[in-house]
């Protein structure tokens, strides 16, 4: 049976757990842990990190952006996978062979994350790609709608192929706004019909495959006047019309964007009472303590289906996997392709 868990999702000082780190992560108000890149030297050492958290705390949910491209947190020791549009480039000029290499990707992104001790990466972004967003540009597969969902289902297969689960990002959509939520708080100010017709696509056609979802720290002022994040209105739309049945996580409620929700317990009790089932509190100790604080008294099982359940590939035999690698050398050869004119327009 799936034991709840805590609704905080952490973040750590460095390569190593501290004695500090190791008491916080007995909190029960404590569920996950997020590595980043400051966190990692290469994949053995992460698979060390992951099996000395597991060994504090079994049952916590590691966690890490993985994406590839310029987001992409383990790179000594792994795959280097291209951005994400990259791929999408390869379906514009053959369909069939860009399908299967985003399967592939999927597949070889969630296996290696397994070797390495973690549950699941932030992964796949469902973004469609406008030309606007910095912070976006070639983590989308596509500036086409349909694009991102025909390659987002097959990366979704390929994961679940490794089985891993799919965290599907940033709900709405965070491709139509310039601003950076990490450092602003982007409003859309869209018709919805629009937003619907293009930025909702992805997340309309694929709610069901995916076992996740993070909501952007973007307002829709045609929809509501608070973040997706926070808004009760939009997570209800995404459980209820969409008919998403798995976990919502919050973006960093660190992030610039979320500080529109007030101070970290509000922020916390906003995201919470909109639909998130865990919350990321990162770059920001004295934060996450607070939001522990809102949370106390707080479970849901829902983050723990998320949890890694096959026995893990090992780190040092996936070369020896014909369809590994085959992808690898795909994707390395990729990540070296220059941007096409196409992409920059």
């Amino acid at each position: 049976m799936t034991q709840p868990l805590g609704p905080v999702m952490l973040d750590l000082e460095g390569p190593k757990l501290t004695a500090a780190e190791k008491r916080l992560l007995l909190e029960p108000t404590v569920g996950g842990v997020i590595l980043f890149a400051r966190n990692v030297e290469n994949g053995y050492q992460v698979r060390q990190l992951c099996s000395d958290i597991r060994r504090v705390r079994a049952d916590l949910l590691l966690a890490v952006d993985q994406e590839g491209g310029r987001v992409q947190r383990i790179k000594e020791g792994l795959t280097r996978l291209p951005a994400m549009a990259r791929i999408g480039e390869c379906y514009r000029t053959t369909p069939e062979e860009g399908l299967l290499l985003a399967k592939d990707a999927g597949w070889l992104l969630g296996m290696e994350m397994a070797a390495c001790g973690l549950d699941l990466s932030f992964a796949p972004v469902l973004d469609v790609e406008s030309g606007l967003s910095s912070v976006i540009g070639d983590r989308s597969f596509s500036s086409d709608p349909q694009h991102v969902v025909q390659l987002g289902s097959a990366f979704i297969q390929g994961l679940h192929d490794a089985g891993m689960a799919a965290v599907g990002k940033h709900f709405p959509g965070h491709g139509g706004v310039a601003a950076d939520s990490h450092v602003a708080l982007p409003v859309d100010d869209r018709p919805l019909e629009v937003i619907k017709q293009h930025d909702l696509v992805p997340f309309t056609q694929l709610a069901s495959q995916l076992d996740g979802v993070m909501p952007a720290h973007v307002i829709y002022s045609a929809f509501d006047t608070r973040p997706a994040g926070f808004s009760p209105t939009w997570l209800g739309m995404l459980r209820e019309s969409l008919g998403f049945k798995g976990c919502v996580f919050s973006d960093d409620l660190s992030m610039a964007g979320a500080h529109e929700a007030g101070d970290p317990k509000a922020r916390a009790q906003a995201a919470l009472a909109a639909g998130c089932d865990m919350l990321l509190v990162c770059n920001d100790r004295a934060a996450a303590l607070d939001v522990m604080d809102a949370c106390q008294g707080i479970n849901t099982k829902r983050p723990a289906k998320l949890r890694y359940s096959r026995a893990r590939p090992d780190l040092d035999a996936l070369s020896a996997l014909g369809r590994w690698r085959r992808t690898h050398a795909k994707l390395e050869a990729l990540a070296d392709k220059p941007q096409t004119s196409a992409e920059t327009e």
